[in-house]
């Protein structure tokens, strides 16, 4: 994953400045990241590579206090409970 890639997912999808109680899980993290690939017709990578791009960015996967936001977050939330 390009930093460039990366840095766009990071600022289309996720809300970092605001700290929440619980912030997300890994699969969530990950689901809200294939689906902001989906939308933005770009190949996902392993999560591994989220992981260390996520590290990078001094953001912990597994205790974070991340919030989704955008298209990524509303596609990931249909896909993830069957509204469709």
């Amino acid at each position: 994953m390009t930093s460039t890639h990366f840095d766009r997912f990071l600022r289309e999808s996720l809300i970092t400045e605001r700290e929440t109680d619980t912030g997300l899980g890994k699969d969530e993290l990950y689901g809200l990241y294939t689906s902001w690939c989906l939308l933005n017709q770009a190949t996902p990578e392993p999560a591994r590579s989220l992981w260390a791009a996520l590290k990078q960015h001094r953001i912990n996967p597994r205790h974070n206090h991340l919030t989704m936001t955008g298209p990524a977050a509303t596609d990931y939330i249909l896909a993830s409970t069957g509204h469709w």
